[in-house]
């Protein structure tokens, strides 16, 4: 059975990283849970080593025992594992080196046949059908676009509303998406989902729910986007 958990972010404003979330994660995991950690989107900069104890201290509180991904061969054995999380950060570099080290592809199937899978930002970009909808910069160019494909759609973390009032006058979060409607490639044209600050998608199955604190934005094409109440079952808008 499919169990995932796709958040917008890591750390909350004023909050401690992933404090918001581990009250969640604590019932995802089974007990004392040995997790696997996807360090490669390097947020900063930050090495695969020094990423990996960042998760591994905000995880001790439940019990958990972390390994890094960046230590393990492509035949690994996944189902060694009670779990998967996947670090934020840069969601061109996450995509690329998961294809270019031979991950890409045994994560999926391993996630699909039942492995806890959990990610934030980037690792939430990587629970949707491709990262054609990610805020990052393209520092460097995966071979493609398509990512795990748990759910029907595309994610936009951090998802951001125009602030009233503001001068800036770039483009705004739903301009952008909407561009993708209209130009990008029908390869990955899926609905999209933005996920504020502080949202997550929970995933069990085939039922999709809207968590955190506030609404969902989906947007299902350029003119029809919807907003969901938070703690909604929404799978039958991604059809």
């Amino acid at each position: 059975m499919l169990k995932a958990l796709l958040a917008s972010t890591s750390t909350l404003f004023g909050e401690q990283y992933l404090e918001y979330l581990i009250p969640t994660l604590t019932n995802f995991y089974p007990q004392n849970p040995k997790i696997l950690f996807v360090p490669f989107a390097r947020p900063a900069g930050i090495s695969y080593e020094t990423y990996t104890a960042k998760f591994a201290d905000a995880v001790e509180v439940i019990g958990a025992s972390v390994t890094g991904l960046h230590q393990c061969n492509s035949h690994l054995d996944f189902s060694s594992f009670d779990g998967v999380f996947t670090g934020g950060g840069n969601t061109f570099l996450l995509v690329d080196t998961l294809y270019k080290k031979g991950f890409m592809e045994p994560l999926k199937n391993a996630v699909t046949a039942g492995l806890p899978y959990a990610g934030c930002s980037a690792g939430a970009n990587l629970g949707g059908m491709s990262m054609a909808t990610t805020n990052d910069m393209p520092i460097i160019l995966p071979k493609d676009l398509r990512t795990l494909g748990l759910i029907q759609a595309n994610l936009n973390p951090h998802y951001l509303d125009p602030i009233p009032g503001n001068k800036h006058n770039g483009e705004t979060r739903e301009q952008r998406i909407k561009e993708f409607f209209l130009t990008g490639d029908l390869m990955y044209k899926y609905p999209v989902i933005g996920l504020r600050e502080g949202n997550w998608l929970e995933i069990s199955d085939k039922n999709i729910w809207t968590r955190g604190l506030y609404q969902t934005r989906i947007f299902l094409n350029e003119e029809q986007i919807i907003e969901i109440p938070t703690d909604t079952e929404i799978q039958e808008y991604l059809k």
